[in-house]
């Protein structure tokens, strides 16, 4: 285990040394570039700041007035009835919304339930099976510009329902069910 750790210690500093010498054997002035490209970060930084707020407001809008607790109460008999622990749906819910809200609700799960139980390793399973879908859009699309996300939402959401009912089939056939 000792050379992968060397290794990962090495990598990086060996590509940006890397990255460096072959800019400046092909005559490319590297810190002008990279000078540049810091100055575009910054810029792109900044311009993501409203859609991140916009966002985290309408996360907290939707927890706080009680909606997602009336979804929660509406949808539960029908989870039971097919076995699916009610306490993953929010989790599945915030997950395309905020990866943040989602790690800690996650470690909520974890907490009340246990790591070996089947509602934690379905919530760590899921936590990995599905991306940050409205995340992405608003804040990268966003930040280039793009105004036409349909498309882009609708497979990103697609995706993320496969995971999510990807996580619950492997996990009941390699777990057992609850």
């Amino acid at each position: 285990m000792e050379i992968v750790s060397v290794i990962s210690l090495w990598f990086i500093p060996v590509l940006i040394g890397f990255i460096l010498l072959y800019g400046t054997f092909k005559r490319v002035p590297t810190y002008e570039s990279f000078v540049e490209g810091g100055k575009e970060g910054i810029k792109i930084a900044v311009s993501i700041i409203p859609f991140l707020v916009g966002m985290l407001v309408a996360i907290s809008v939707f927890r706080a007035s009680g909606a997602l607790e009336y979804f929660m109460d509406y949808i539960r008999p029908g989870l039971e009835a097919i076995g699916v622990p009610p306490d993953i749906v929010p989790l599945a819910i915030i997950r395309p919304i905020s990866g943040t809200a989602a790690l800690g609700m996650t470690s909520d799960l974890i907490a009340v339930h246990g790591p070996d139980s089947f509602v934690g390793r379905l919530a760590s399973v899921l936590q990995g099976s599905t991306d940050t879908t409205f995340y992405v859009l608003t804040v990268y699309f966003g930040a280039i510009g793009i105004k036409k996300m349909g498309d882009a939402l609708k497979v990103g959401l697609l995706a993320d329902l496969a995971g999510i009912i990807a996580a619950i089939i492997v996990v009941t056939l390699v777990f057992g069910s609850v």
